[in-house]
């Protein structure tokens, strides 16, 4: 058993079958299911069952995949740990984050990040806010920013509120925030299951006993923002989301006086190594974020509350950041 035939049966479940991975493994598909044998033969176990040209896990498999995917990453993180104490200023840094942070933050921010630490390579991993934990978790990323998560270790970001967005001509376009029973009879578009906006909105509208009357479901925020701007219906999106300044309005939804939102934090795994690399990242994120940050106008009017980091989860020195 080595490392190459455990990465080559973790690449196979994770592409969805043999065929698939071929590309990822960089190894012809004779060569790859050999390593699968020779896998199988050393642990004595079968991974796979062979259902024509079909691979299924089998309950062994299973049961290895998750030990395996940890051994990796601990071998990922010793060739890491070696990098960083070799040098200090070069290195990988994989970091997950919705598409509208990378949108509304991150364009920004990694353009003078590159300029200021050229040996450090940024790869980002696109992801709904509901799966962003499960990655960091599985050592997919080395950061995730994610809602505030005591899960992880955390330094807080910015606020993050659901926003509805409308017609500029439409009656509620005067309203600065609005309460979630107020969109009972509207029209509404909204994104889909994998947006933590749309999971908290759901949530409001059960304790709201409300039943929403959805036109769309889309992947996309620009897009239900394009309809709301014609005038098709309301649209709830993140405050993260780019809202343009002409066309529509949008107002912060609250329910009974309280905001629908959370703290944005830049989240990593305390069990896995951290080079400096990535810490001096972290920095520079918070601080580039309090001079400017997404829906920081719809944001004063409903703030939600900082969350209250357990033990360990940020630094006592962090400077408390005044929403303004």
């Amino acid at each position: 058993m080595n490392l190459r035939q455990l990465r080559t049966f973790v690449t196979i479940v994770d592409a969805g079958g043999l065929a698939r991975a071929e590309g990822r493994l960089n190894l012809s598909l004779p060569a790859a299911s050999r390593q699968i044998q020779a896998l199988e033969t050393d642990l004595g176990i079968p991974l796979f069952d062979r259902i024509g040209r079909r691979m299924q896990l089998t309950s062994e498999g299973e049961d290895l995949l998750r030990r395996s995917r940890r051994l990796l990453q601990d071998a990922d993180a010793i060739g890491e740990r070696a990098r960083a104490l070799k040098s200090g200023q070069t290195g990988i840094l994989r970091v997950g984050a919705t598409p509208q942070t990378i949108e509304s933050t991150f364009a920004a921010f990694l353009t003078s990040h590159r300029r200021r630490h050229p040996g450090v390579e940024v790869h980002l991993l696109e992801e709904g806010t509901v799966r962003l934990p499960d990655r960091l978790n599985n050592g997919d990323v080395h950061l995730a920013v994610i809602p505030y998560d005591e899960r992880f270790r955390c330094r807080t970001i910015y606020p993050m509120c659901v926003l509805a967005v409308f017609s500029e001509h439409h009656p509620l376009r005067r309203s600065r925030t609005l309460e979630v029973a107020q969109l009972r009879d509207e029209s509404l578009l909204l994104l889909h299951a994998g947006f933590g906006s749309r999971v908290w909105f759901d949530a409001a509208c059960q304790v709201a006993h409300m039943h929403p009357r959805v036109l769309l479901e889309s992947a996309a925020p620009h897009t239900i923002i394009a309809l709301a701007r014609e005038g098709y219906g309301v649209a709830v999106v993140p405050s993260t989301a780019l809202v343009p300044r002409g066309g529509v309005r949008a107002a912060p939804l609250a329910q009974r006086g309280a905001a629908i939102g959370r703290w944005l934090a830049a989240a990593w795994d305390p069990q896995r190594f951290l080079a400096s690399y990535a810490e001096q990242f972290i920095e520079e994120l918070v601080a580039h974020t309090r001079r400017e940050y997404p829906g920081r106008e719809f944001i004063r009017r409903a703030p939600p509350p900082r969350p209250k980091p357990s033990a360990g989860s940020s630094r006592p020195s962090e400077p408390a950041m005044k929403v303004r």
